[in-house]
């Protein structure tokens, strides 16, 4: 068997066209050959006649948001050609299995499942990093192979590989293309790639033997990719790499030159977010200000990702993270100092070789210190390859012992208590779990179950919490904000963070709690201090005068619609005592505006009534 490796004319250079299909005249391959097997041939033979297209294809994604992209754009160039997607394997004619290699359990849930696959006689297509970092792999023999640079000729290799052949796209060429066919396994969430590789290395990692050194997409591609999808309807947009903050370093621009780009593009609505992926810590101290400028903007998620991996120096020195834990705290610090409800997530990685119980002692220092609302603990796993794989190991026993003890204390914390009766403003995303419960996340990135009809997926909306859990709160839907959002623009907010929640309803109220507490918010973004019992008024609802006539009709309407609003929520049961009451002292909730209009409309009817009566005299 021999591989395909790029035998195309021009291939270096990019390619065929996004969604096309390459000649396969042009493709070099040997179908499979088994001197004990003489009908292979055969049958071989047989399968080349297969109308190609007209397959079923199971796709099964491990690892990092970077792989589910590969996958969603795999599954999209498959789809434009006619093959079916499901989720049941059994169905399928062929599996594409999208792998991992950061943890060796990722590995060996694709083994299970490649033998799982072979017992069941199902032609299989492995991408992704394992194939890529360890292309020698026994357990690949006899599979085809689609290398994690080359997922835009996904549809050649499942061709092939239903024909009965044996092919493999490894080598490394241009970047594929951002514009090509995708099926969003979410489709209000787009998983953009910035970059693939890193500038690191980290001496624990297999994932750089996969991706490689450190290679962006250009400011113009990736703007253009976001116009795209916001046109799409795209609600959120993530940026994921293997490292966000190396972007650019390899083409002359720096993430928050990207960032800016970016964030000019989004909906001055705030109807889409974006998410800003994980960073190490080396490549944005020298940005900090100007990402917490970004981190500030409405249209972004006060949240990022960050790994330390261990508290101590000596451990992250064997590690070759190229960081202290002094510049980690400058990162953590100077964020949440400057981004008001700042929210960071970090890893750690328990049992590295050499590891002391000092060493251990520090990092749980550090996880009580901080009390990050995430932490992604992980036991060390040596990986085939990579120096600290050759390192002496801290016994198993050991590892597994820190492991439990560094969960149990993280699990301990509350993060959110004490967050009853607030109001937040949320983005709604996707279904939970339990399949009745929509999930929505704060600016903070916190998340917030609520229970909505789905019609409200991909929208934004006030609510308020209503009891904690220890992983998310739950909330109750007050209002959505599709329409009150329309002709509001959210790049003057500014946010302060004070006693009550930051203000992550910008256009809105002042997030405060129910309690009344005075509004630490400056005026430009809460227009004064606000108390929920002072309703849900919108800035167009206090601010008339800005009004031009044509819509003076449509704000009062507003206006009162909201002060019907606001009486039902205040507990008025309209009933036949309470209506006449209603009916009685109408008048009395009346504004001046209110009482100015009906005094035009009463003096226009008199005016008409007195000019017939005129001309009825003439």
């Amino acid at each position: 068997m021999e591989d395909i490796e790029d035998l195309l004319v021009g291939n270096g250079v990019g390619g065929a066209p996004p969604g096309f299909r390459l000649p396969l005249a042009s493709v070099g391959f040997n179908p499979k050959q088994n001197k004990n097997k003489p009908n292979l041939e055969k049958k071989s033979h047989i399968q080349d006649s297969i109308i190609p297209g007209t397959q079923t294809i199971y796709m099964k994604t491990f690892g990092c948001s970077h792989n589910q992209s590969d996958s969603e754009y795999m599954a999209g160039q498959l789809a434009a050609f006619g093959y079916v997607l499901s989720d049941n394997p059994e169905e399928a004619d062929l599996w594409l299995i999208n792998t991992c290699t950061v943890k060796s359990p990722s590995q060996s849930a694709m083994d299970t499942l490649i033998t799982k696959g072979r017992s069941s006689k199902k032609p299989l297509v492995v991408a992704g990093c394992v194939p890529q970092g360890s292309r020698d792999l026994k357990e690949l023999e006899g599979v085809s192979i689609v290398g994690v640079q080359q997922i835009d000729r996904v549809v050649e290799v499942v061709e092939e590989t239903l024909k009965g052949h044996e092919v493999r796209l490894l080598n490394r060429k241009t970047l594929p293309a951002l514009d090509l066919p995708k099926v969003r396994k979410n489709k209000f969430v787009e998983i953009l790639p910035i970059n693939v590789g890193c500038l690191g290395a980290c001496t624990y990692c297999k994932t750089k033997h996969a991706r490689g050194h450190l290679g962006s997409y250009t400011v113009d591609s990736l703007v253009g990719r976001v116009r795209t999808v916001i046109a799409d309807g795209v609600k959120e947009i993530w940026l994921s790499s293997e490292d966000t903050g190396a972007y650019g370093r390899d083409i002359g621009v720096t993430l928050p030159i990207l960032l800016n780009a970016i964030v000019s593009e989004l909906p001055s609505d705030g109807g889409t977010m974006l998410r800003i992926g994980m960073t190490n810590p080396p490549y944005i101290l020298e940005h900090l200000k100007e990402m917490a400028v970004v981190l500030r903007h409405p249209c972004v998620y006060s949240f990022l990702h960050v790994p330390v991996q261990s508290g101590s120096d000596a451990i992250l020195s064997a590690m070759n993270r190229e960081y202290t834990v002094t510049e980690f705290r400058t990162v953590v610090d100077t964020l949440t100092e400057l981004v008001p409800g700042m929210q960071i997530a970090t890893d750690i990685i328990c049992g590295f070789p050499g590891e002391t119980d000092e060493d251990f002692a520090q990092t749980v220092s550090l996880i009580q210190e901080y009390r990050f609302p995430q932490v992604h603990i992980s036991q060390f796993y040596p990986r085939p390859g990579t120096p600290a794989a050759r390192m002496k190991k801290v016994p198993s026993a050991v590892v597994k012992k820190r492991s439990r003890e560094l969960t149990s204390i993280f699990e301990a914390f509350t993060p959110y208590n004490g967050m009853e009766g607030r109001v937040e403003r949320i983005w709604i995303s996707e279904i939970a779990t339990d399949g009745i419960h929509l999930v929505g996340h704060t600016k903070g990135y916190m998340q917030v179950l609520v229970v909505a009809p789905r019609s409200l997926m991909g929208t934004s909306a006030i609510v308020k919490i209503t009891s904690v859990g220890r992983w998310s709160v739950f909330g109750e839907l007050i209002e959505t904000l599709n329409q009150i959002n329309e002709n509001i623009s959210l790049k003057e907010e500014k946010f302060s963070l004070g006693k009550c929640s930051p203000c992550s309803v910008p256009v809105e109220i002042c997030a405060c709690s129910r309690e009344a507490e005075p509004c630490a918010c400056e005026p430009q973004s809460c227009e004064g201090k606000i108390s929920m019992e002072e309703g849900s008024v919108s800035r167009k609802d206090m601010l008339p005068e800005n009004q031009n006539g044509q819509n003076l009709f449509k704000w009062l309407l507003r206006r009162r619609k909201n002060h019907r609003q606001k009486r039902v929520e205040n507990g008025i049961a309209w009933g036949s005592k309470e209506k006449e009451e209603r009916d009685r002292g109408c008048m009395n909730h009346w504004g001046l505006v209110d009482r100015v209009l009906l005094g035009g409309i009463f003096v226009s009817i008199l005016t008409i009534v007195a000019l017939i009566l005129h001309l009825g005299f003439w």
